[in-house]
């Protein structure tokens, strides 16, 4: 099969300015793409235009809250009206949680999902038409998370778990009319994600993150997407220790989780 191009095509990315959100961003327009960033963080997004427009990549900049529906079917319409449709889109909004889930607030369960599903549903849901006639590409960030259980973050692992529902589902809708949905499972990346952790309150939490090996980068995330996207993945394991763990939470489901288990077990230590 041969590899999508992605010059002059428009990629549009939720949670663009920054992280592997950014990082996607700048290997797409390394690839001659147009961009569409969304991102809660206007600031942010400001200076993100500003070195997009430095390199010569044409880009369209939407300050926007993925939890409200109105929000995400403004921007993409916003982004549409500028660059004509949507080629790619990259849901990679997300928050995380870490905490016991008998100690953490029911409205911090409600906070995960309506930013990292609803989101997603939300922004895949006004941009499908474009991508429908565009035969074009939805990849899905959903973390090791989103297919295997991690101690201390029930939230995270319930909201990703629903975006793979959602999205391994929709493949199945798509697929004959052209559209291709990857999705990415990273291990540890470093990025701000974990700095904004919520706590069992809701506030951000300060207990140091626990996690298995080393952090990879946003970088190098960016880097295996472009690649997947390229040759139309069905699913992107990123991290040697997010390939171990997805492979045993398959393979070797009560031994996964007794090593996870007692390797993270900090996370609960409080």
């Amino acid at each position: 099969m041969p590899k999508r191009n992605f010059k002059d095509k428009t990629i549009v990315i939720t949670g663009g300015a920054s992280g592997i959100g950014l990082a996607t961003a700048l290997r797409f327009a390394g690839a001659g793409a147009r961009l569409g960033l969304i991102d809660a963080d206007g600031d942010g997004l400001v200076r993100c235009a500003e070195d997009f427009l430095r390199r010569g990549t044409p880009v369209e900049t939407v300050t926007a809250d993925v939890t409200s529906q109105p929000d995400c079917a403004a921007a993409m319409a916003r982004i549409i009206d500028r660059f004509g449709g949507i080629d790619v889109l990259f849901n990679n909004a997300g928050i995380t949680q870490r905490g016991a889930f008998r100690d953490t607030d029911v409205s911090v369960y409600h906070r995960v999902m309506a930013v990292n599903f609803f989101g997603a549903l939300y922004c895949t849901k006004a941009a499908i038409d474009s991508l429908i006639a565009r035969r074009g590409v939805i990849i899905s960030n959903e973390s090791i998370a989103g297919v295997a259980p991690v101690l201390g973050r029930t939230g995270y692992c319930a909201s990703k778990h629903a975006m793979h529902g959602l999205f391994t589902a929709l493949r199945s809708e798509v697929r004959h009319l052209g559209v291709h949905v990857m999705i990415v499972c990273p291990g540890f990346i470093r990025t701000n994600l974990q700095t904004r952790a919520l706590g069992c309150n809701g506030t951000v939490t300060r207990h140091p993150q626990s996690h298995i090996g080393r952090h990879d980068t946003a970088e190098n995330a960016a880097e295996a997407i472009f690649r997947g996207a390229e040759r139309e993945r069905a699913t992107l394991v990123l991290t040697p220790v997010g390939k171990l763990g997805f492979f045993l939470s398959r393979f070797a489901p009560g031994f996964y989780e007794r090593q996870m288990t007692r390797r993270l077990k900090s996370e609960l230590d409080y």
